[in-house]
C-alpha cells in the first residue's frame, strides 16, 4: 500500500512538469518567434531663427508618422522638438531648412507731395516726374511740391514708421506682405498716413499783446490703404484734400524687394 501511494505522487508530479510543456504552441522548424518590435525613434531638438515654432508646426505634420510628434513650449518660441522614424526625421528637418529662412527685405522710396490749385509752382524734380504728369491728367491741381521725402527698409511682415513733414506733422506707417514669387514678385502693403493738427488758442491782454493760452491737438487719418505694387513700380498710394484750402496731400511710394 505505501509502494502504491509513492509511486501515485511520483506520477503526479512528472505530469505536473510536462503538461504546460505540451500546452505551448509549438513552433515549426525553420521559423523565428515573431514578437513585436521596439520603435525605433530618433529625437532631435532644432532651433529655429527666422520663425516661430508655432507657426510652421501645423506645416510640417504632413511629414509625421503615427508614431512620431513634434512638440514646442510657449515659453521657448524658437524651440521645436521632433521625434520620429530615422527617415521622416530627415524630412522633416530638410522641411524645416526650407521654411526657417530670413525673411526677404522690402526698400521704400516714399514722397508726400503737396498739390496746389492756385499756385502753380512745382518743384524742378517733380518738372518732368511721369506720375506728376498723370497726375496733371486726373486733377484739379497746378503745382506740385515736396513736402518730405524719404527711404524706408522693413522686414517683410514687419511693420515700420517714419515721421514726415516740415513740422513732423505726419506719421507714415508701413507694413508688406511678399509674395513667393521670385521671378515676379508682388508686395501687398498696408499704409497708413496720419497727421496731428496743433492749434495754438491765443489771448488779447489789456495792453494789446497777444499771448498763447493752449495748445490743441487734432489726430486724423488723411491716407489709409492697401495695395499690390510689383517690385521697382512707383505709384500714388492716395490723395486726401487739406481742410479749409485749395490744396492737397499726395502719397507716391515705390517698393522694391532686395537681400
Amino acid at each position: 500500500m505505501r509502494k502504491g501511494l509513492i509511486a501515485l505522487l511520483a506520477l503526479a508530479f512528472t505530469m505536473a512538469l510536462v503538461l504546460p510543456v505540451l500546452a505551448e504552441d509549438p513552433v515549426p522548424a525553420g521559423t523565428q518567434d515573431q514578437r513585436p518590435e521596439t520603435k525605433n525613434l530618433r529625437t532631435e531638438i532644432v532651433k529655429l531663427k527666422y520663425v516661430r515654432a508655432q507657426d510652421i508646426q501645423q506645416l510640417l505634420y504632413a511629414y509625421v508618422s503615427r508614431d512620431g510628434h513634434i512638440q514646442f513650449n510657449s515659453n521657448l518660441p524658437n524651440l521645436l522638438t521632433v521625434s520620429d522614424a530615422p527617415d521622416n526625421v530627415e524630412k522633416i528637418l530638410a522641411a524645416v531648412r526650407e521654411i526657417d529662412v530670413k525673411p526677404a527685405d522690402v526698400l521704400y522710396t516714399v514722397q508726400l507731395v503737396l498739390g496746389s490749385e492756385s499756385d502753380a509752382r512745382t518743384d524742378p524734380e517733380l518738372q518732368n516726374d511721369p506720375v506728376i504728369k498723370e497726375l496733371r491728367k486726373l486733377l484739379r491741381y497746378q503745382g506740385y511740391t515736396v513736402l518730405d521725402s524719404t527711404l524706408v527698409r522693413v522686414a517683410n511682415r514687419d511693420r515700420a514708421s517714419v515721421v514726415l513733414g516740415p513740422k513732423a506733422e505726419f506719421a507714415l506707417v508701413l507694413r508688406p506682405e511678399v509674395a513667393a514669387d521670385p521671378k515676379a514678385p508682388t508686395i501687398k502693403t498696408d499704409v497708413q498716413l496720419s497727421q496731428t493738427i496743433r492749434e495754438v488758442k491765443t489771448v488779447t491782454t489789456s495792453e494789446g499783446k497777444v499771448l498763447p493760452l493752449e495748445t490743441a491737438t487734432k489726430n486724423t487719418m488723411p491716407i489709409e490703404s492697401t495695395l499690390n505694387i510689383k517690385s521697382g513700380e512707383r505709384t500714388v498710394v492716395g490723395v486726401s484734400k487739406l481742410d479749409g484750402g485749395d490744396k492737397g496731400l499726395i502719397l507716391i511710394i515705390s517698393a522694391k524687394v532686395v537681400d
